[in-house]
């Protein structure tokens, strides 16, 4: 098969995969704490062509013998983008938003019957009624907000207001729980869960602390959430539609390599 045809299929695929990262950029521009995404390329691997009929004659030589023909270009990763976005005040007290990178709450979502620790920015919560006269602090979503041993947050509402504490202290209902909350070290091995959630993979290809850690004990002192308020995404339009156009520009360059090779192997065919 022709060369140019390999390397261009195989580059349009990943291209539009990096379109789709992002268009899902663009469309969670107002999302409550969304992190970016950024894909950076490399080469895939390169063919050897061995040319050289006298390789006695490429004495001196600094690089190896023959050409080297690439086969495309591949996405090599896929990472969040942990800056920070922009703070909006809320005067809601069950809005809490952090003011430092890399700091995530944590909520329990249920997946095939089973509860598993999912990770999230957006810290617009609510409430839901449990037991007598008792609420649970939840996501907009209904996933349970937990505490710093992963249980859920219940209250009764009736017995004090919700204050926020220092060191990610949530003071509700005469009680006084320690928020749940993670710091992502290594951001590229989470993957997305939908409704604004992160999750660690099934098999991760680095041990768990490496990825994450739970700030618990002395480390608390770091956690830094702002009450009555909430973190925009951190989504710059301006440079995500400039990355669309030339990402839409490559693609239309290899669409047309790909039909000029089509056109000369029509033309080499149809030699009599």
């Amino acid at each position: 098969m022709n060369q140019t045809l390999i390397t261009s299929a195989n580059t349009l695929s990943q291209l539009q995969q990096r379109l789709d990262i992002l268009s899902h950029n663009i469309a969670n521009i107002d999302t409550t704490g969304y992190k970016r995404r950024e894909a950076t390329f490399t080469d895939l691997m390169n063919q050897n062509v061995q040319n050289m009929l006298r390789t006695d004659a490429e004495t001196g030589r600094l690089t190896p013998n023959g050409i080297r023909v690439g086969t495309g270009a591949r996405i090599s990763q896929s990472q969040l983008v942990g800056a920070q976005g922009s703070i909006i005040q809320t005067g809601r007290k069950l809005d809490l938003a952090f003011t430092k990178e890399n700091q995530f709450f944590k909520v329990l979502v249920q997946e095939n019957g089973r509860g598993k620790v999912h990770y999230t920015r957006d810290g617009s919560f609510a409430v839901t009624p449990v037991n007598g006269n008792e609420v649970m602090l939840v996501t907009k979503e209904g996933h349970p907000v937990l505490d710093e041993s992963n249980q859920p947050i219940t209250f009764n509402p009736n017995n004090g207001d919700i204050m926020l504490e220092a060191g990610g202290r949530l003071r509700a209902g005469g009680q006084a729980f320690n928020l749940g909350v993670v710091e992502v070290k290594r951001p590229q091995f989470l993957t997305q869960a939908g409704s604004n959630l992160l999750t660690l993979p099934d098999n991760p290809a680095v041990a768990e602390n490496e990825i994450l850690q739970d700030v618990t004990a002395a480390g608390r002192t770091d956690i830094a959430i702002q009450q009555s308020a909430l973190e925009k995404s951190n989504v710059d339009l301006a440079k995500e539609m400039a990355d669309l156009t030339n990402v839409q520009r490559s693609y239309q360059f290899q669409s047309r390599s790909i039909s000029l090779a089509d056109q000369m192997m029509g033309l080499i065919n149809g030699v009599r």
